[in-house]
């Protein structure tokens, strides 16, 4: 593998360097260093960041590849800077077992536009009645870590407390789906003003909260960690907050579209803004962007949900739950956390890379930009504004809700130990 000079870049937003690739390794950073014998990438102005890494995408291999594959999946990830996902366990088969969850790792190393680690469900079928495979699932070759049945909730407490004292065992955490079913059945969108003017279903904050504290509760009982997924009301917020003031070992996440958009734009009835957790009020987005920023929710993360275009370009009743976000994920989180002063890019780095690894335990990511590092590096043309032009995406699905918009920066180069995946804005 030849030598790759970064030439002038940002490091998470700093003043200018030079970073010096060499095999899969980065060799040196400073100033003024030689280019002798390597390719050069001009990188004035722009800002360079560790690799990203998301904790939450839906690949949908094995099974739902009409939506996505691991392949198209990991380009639309390195498309969007990441250098490694995590890939979420409701596929067809469900990754329940050692050998599900191996074919799922096996398919991203085949592919390489990233790392994939798969995730490994909590119960069997996600059914929520009986344990899966933990421990044959973390021992496979895939070595899950973290586990999950998101797109369902563990809802029964004895089940939810069981997994957090067998994770506990090999230190992995459990990543809840914080939905209580019984206070959400028939429900289309965030319960408030907007679901009784339009006369839709509401989907009350109170069904997140109240598994969000009996989780933190059992975490604290039993020893354990757990992960709170795409966290979306003020109230979770506060119930965090509380968790972390005791000692608790809760971590959490937010998702780009629900640092962004409200249940205002249901109003449209336009599918694409149907997603699990529903969109919520202008009050709870800015109570995310602020727990994002004080760092009580601890990372960002895609929920990249992709469908094909029939299961989603329907009524709004029948249309199926989510949105891809890869390609779009650091845009969004420039505009509503950098533009606004909320965090600055060594933040973001923090938020969308460091963090995420840690708690993944992704082995080589979300490392610092410095000598001896492995080089997973993302750049960022942070000057950059543009519309959203979903034909252009890599992903095989399109129900983005940002078509259209303008969003600011633009990843041009993705590199995965050394390896460019994404050079000028164009997959290798």
């Amino acid at each position: 593998m030849s030598k790759i000079l970064i030439r002038g870049a940002k490091v998470l937003g700093g003043e200018p360097q030079d970073v010096l690739i060499d095999g899969g390794t980065i060799a040196q950073v400073g100033s003024g260093l030689s280019a002798e014998g390597a390719e050069v990438v001009e990188a004035e102005g722009k800002v360079l960041l560790p690799g990203l890494v998301d904790l939450h995408t839906h690949l949908r291999e094995p099974g739902r590849e009409d939506s996505e594959t691991v392949l198209t999946g990991t380009r639309a990830a390195a498309s969007g800077g990441y250098t490694t996902v995590f890939a979420m366990a409701n596929t067809f088969p469900v990754a329940d077992t050692a050998g599900v969850v191996e074919q799922v790792w096996r398919l991203g190393k085949e592919h390489g536009y990233c790392d994939v680690q798969p995730i490994g469900a909590v119960t069997v079928g996600l059914e929520g009645k009986k344990l899966a495979e933990l421990g044959a699932m973390h021992e496979s070759a895939a070595g899950v870590t973290v586990f999950s049945d998101d797109g369902k909730c563990v809802h029964d407490a004895v089940i939810m407390r069981r997994a957090l004292e067998y994770v506990k065992a090999f230190g992995g955490v459990v990543a809840q789906h914080a939905q209580e079913p019984r206070l959400t059945e028939g429900a289309e969108m965030n319960e408030g003003i907007v679901s009784a003017e339009l006369g839709l279903g509401g989907w009350p904050a109170v069904a997140e909260e109240s598994i969000i504290a009996r989780d933190v509760l059992l975490a604290d009982h039993v020893g354990s960690r757990v992960h709170i997924c795409h966290l979306s009301t003020a109230g979770s917020v506060e119930i965090v907050r509380w968790a972390k003031s005791r000692g608790i070992a809760v971590t959490a996440e937010v998702t780009p579209h629900h640092l962004l958009l409200t249940d205002e734009l249901v109003r449209t009835y336009n599918p694409v803004y149907k997603v699990n957790p529903p969109l919520r009020t202008e009050r709870d987005v800015m109570a995310l962007r602020e727990a994002l920023a004080d760092g009580t929710i601890d990372i960002v993360a895609t929920d990249h949900a992709p469908h094909p275009h029939e299961d989603k370009d329907c009524e709004w009743a029948a249309a199926a739950m989510g949105m891809v976000g890869l390609e779009t994920a650091l845009s969004v989180v420039q505009e509503t956390m950098v533009a606004t002063g909320l965090l600055d890019w060594a933040g973001v780095a923090d938020r969308m890379s460091v963090k995420p690894a840690q708690i993944g335990q992704a082995t080589g990511h979300g490392r610092p930009v410095s000598a001896g590092e492995p080089a997973n590096l993302t750049l960022v043309d942070t000057a950059y504004r543009g519309l959203v032009e979903p034909a252009g995406f890599a992903s095989r699905s399109r129900n983005t809700p940002y078509e259209g918009r303008e969003l600011p920066g633009r990843v041009t180069h993705t590199w995965l130990r050394g390896k460019a995946t994404l050079v000028d804005g164009k997959l290798t």
